[in-house]
């Protein structure tokens, strides 16, 4: 289990290690090594997802290690809850940036608009509700990219924790 603390709440997430085995341990390497900790949720858009693991609060782009490979084709669909890998239009680029959906978003699954679709592989077990509350905050644009919360959604902490 993963547990995020952020400044509306804590969501506890669990990977599905099984499906997703590569997603899972970048994922876990990123925790471990502090990486998300004071990150933001830079991307919000209502009706979506809610995205982060990428930008502090001043949006400037944390280093991250190499891309990894799409594991799209897992069986595991975008639902509501669930978190999958954030990726440019190259199929192969996501590397520590992930999103939420705030609903079912079928339409990002494997094979997808592109023939790859985006990983599943984790899922909200706990803090759907501090994930909402995330949604609902007010965005605007903010150097250059828009979707941005106008006030910051921050990543105080990750860590794994026990089931």
């Amino acid at each position: 289990m993963i547990k995020f603390t952020t400044n509306h709440g804590d969501i506890l997430i669990e990977l599905n290690e099984e499906k997703a085995p590569l997603s899972c341990e970048n994922f876990k390497q990123y925790v471990t090594d502090g990486h998300y900790d004071g990150t933001i949720f830079h991307r919000v858009i209502k009706g979506f997802m809610i995205q982060g693991g990428g930008f502090m609060p001043d949006m400037m782009q944390k280093a991250t290690r190499d891309n990894i490979e799409n594991e799209a084709k897992n069986g595991l669909s975008n639902k509501r809850g669930t978190l999958a890998m954030a990726r440019t239009m190259e199929p192969h680029s996501a590397s520590s940036q992930f999103f939420i959906n705030v609903k079912d978003n079928n339409f990002l699954d494997y094979p997808g608009q592109d023939g790859w679709g985006y990983c599943v592989f984790a899922e909200v077990t706990e803090g759907m509700d501090v994930v909402d509350s995330i949604e609902q905050v007010t965005t605007g644009n903010t150097g250059g990219h828009g979707d941005v919360p106008e006030e910051s959604v921050i990543v105080e902490k990750a860590e794994i924790v026990d089931a």
